[in-house]
């Protein structure tokens, strides 16, 4: 995993590139290779997003993955160094619980959930990935819990 800063709209992001795919279409003169990237970005402070690009050279999925991440990024509700409550995410056959932890437990999370949650910026969590292995759905799954976390505050304020 490759762990680039960069100085953008006065944030430092962290891009951590998950997967790299190659692809060969086979034509007349032999095989042309095209590559895919997935890319997440985030500045540890609740702030993430991941993106997905495509090109003939490894060095450009990436760069397009990146600026698609940064273009998709959205914020993340924090209890502290923990996510809120348990949760769980869906994208196609990728499904992830992810429960929060106390304090010093760090994250305990596989495949493609760590670095979507260090660029958020969750330091202790447990998390488990109960569907697909593909990394591009986990990674979605993993956003998709992400995206249904709500502050003690907000759920509330529904009640009420």
């Amino acid at each position: 995993m490759d762990r680039e800063f960069s100085r953008e709209g006065g944030g430092d992001f962290d891009e951590r590139v998950v997967f790299v795919n190659r692809c060969a279409k086979v034509v007349k003169g032999g095989r042309r290779f095209s590559f895919s990237a997935v890319v997440v970005v985030g500045d540890h402070e609740g702030r993430v997003g991941f993106g997905f690009g495509k090109a003939n050279e490894v060095s450009d999925a990436i760069r397009k993955g990146g600026e698609a991440a940064k273009k998709e990024m959205f914020s993340v509700k924090l209890a502290g160094k923990t996510i809120p409550h348990e949760v769980e995410g869906n994208c196609d056959g990728g499904r992830v619980l992810l429960k929060p932890a106390p304090d010093g437990t760090g994250l305990i999370v596989g495949g493609g959930m760590r670095p979507v949650l260090e660029a958020a910026g969750v330091r202790d969590a447990v998390g488990k990935s109960l569907g697909s292995k593909n990394r591009l759905n986990v990674v979605k799954a993993t956003v998709d819990a992400l995206n249904q976390l709500r502050s003690a505050e907000e759920i509330t304020a529904a009640r009420a």
